[in-house]
């Protein structure tokens, strides 16, 4: 392989700072153009499913991070008095969630409160719907900590 020449090299160099120098420049605003093409913004229609809708997602979910995290065979086994807490509770213009609450039975045999929200477009790559969920008493990481409440609205 040949060694560059010094004249490449020189040539290199003056490019670099040549568009180093016209990035250090005054950065301006967008001009109407910029900020009115293509940038709408998101359409959500406020179509968020029933809270019994989620409810086989947080069965799956809840088993497999048992398993997968705790090393636990805990699951849980049905649901009772499940109702919507919330529907939108903030703005507007926010995203759409559905926020509710149930009883859930596990296998051990206890019942425990579980807190869930459905968000329009909150799967994964924003496609579909998506469901945060937290059985309190069992947020072993402590993602919701105190007692789920930041899974409520």
């Amino acid at each position: 392989m040949r060694a560059p020449s010094l004249k490449s090299l020189r040539f290199a160099a003056m490019l670099g700072l040549l568009f180093g120098a016209l990035s250090l420049g005054e950065a301006r605003a967008a001009n109407p153009l910029e900020m009115n093409f293509w940038l709408s913004g998101p359409r959500y229609d406020g179509t968020v499913a029933n809270c019994d809708w989620a409810l086989p997602r947080i069965v799956h979910e809840f088993a497999e991070k048992e398993y997968t995290f705790w090393n636990s065979s805990l699951k849980i086994t049905g649901f009772a008095a499940v109702r919507e807490t919330a529907y939108r509770p903030w703005q507007s213009d926010n995203i759409p969630r559905r926020y509710c609450t149930g009883e859930a039975m596990l296998t051990d045999g206890k019942a425990r409160k579980v807190h869930f929200s459905i968000i329009e477009d909150g799967g994964f790559a924003s496609y579909g719907s998506g469901v945060e969920w937290c059985v309190v008493g069992l947020d072993r990481n402590w993602a919701y900590n105190p007692a789920c409440r930041a899974a409520r609205p």
